[in-house]
């Protein structure tokens, strides 16, 4: 991986870090301050708790990408150590997918008139669950790349015995 890409990573990185910290205080914010009464048309605190904590799991997703990055650099992301930081990832997409079916759920009632919008919404929760899937496929092969890598290192090291 080239320097430039993994700058350019590192700053996306830090920008989705620093908004999502940025959005989490502001419904923090919204909480505790009392000044955003609820008009009754959605249950906004529910929705705020719901944000906070989907913003929570895009932060553990982006601190996982970081560490894996830095594996990446060092030339360490064939190892067991990887898997905890992609499990990481695929349980805080799982955790976006469930806040999403939530905030669907909350939304849901009020559009009694046009049940399309929340066909949709679940339909994008669907569609989150599958980028999941995907990550988890590649945590597959993951595993049959550190599995190869282990044994070329013993097929190595048989090798230096019989030299």
């Amino acid at each position: 991986m080239g320097k430039l890409t993994v700058r350019a990573l590192r700053a996306v990185l830090v920008v989705v870090l620093v908004g999502t910290v940025f959005v989490q205080a502001s419904m923090v914010w919204a909480l505790v301050s009392g000044n955003d009464p609820e008009d009754g048309s959605l249950p906004l605190t529910a929705l705020r708790v719901i944000t906070i904590l989907g913003m929570a799991s895009v932060q553990v997703t982006v601190v996982c990408v970081g560490r894996l990055v830095a594996m990446v650099r060092r030339g360490t992301v064939f190892s067991h150590a990887a898997f905890r930081y992609v499990d990481g990832v695929i349980g805080a997409i799982v955790t976006a997918a469930l806040m999403w079916f939530a905030v669907t759920i909350l939304n849901a009632p009020g559009q009694r008139d046009d049940p399309g919008v929340t066909v949709i919404m679940g339909g994008i929760g669907v569609a989150i669950l599958g980028v999941a899937l995907i990550v988890l496929v590649l945590r597959m092969l993951l595993a049959q790349a550190v599995a190869r890598d282990v044994e070329a290192a013993q097929m190595q090291a048989e090798l230096d015995d019989v030299i």
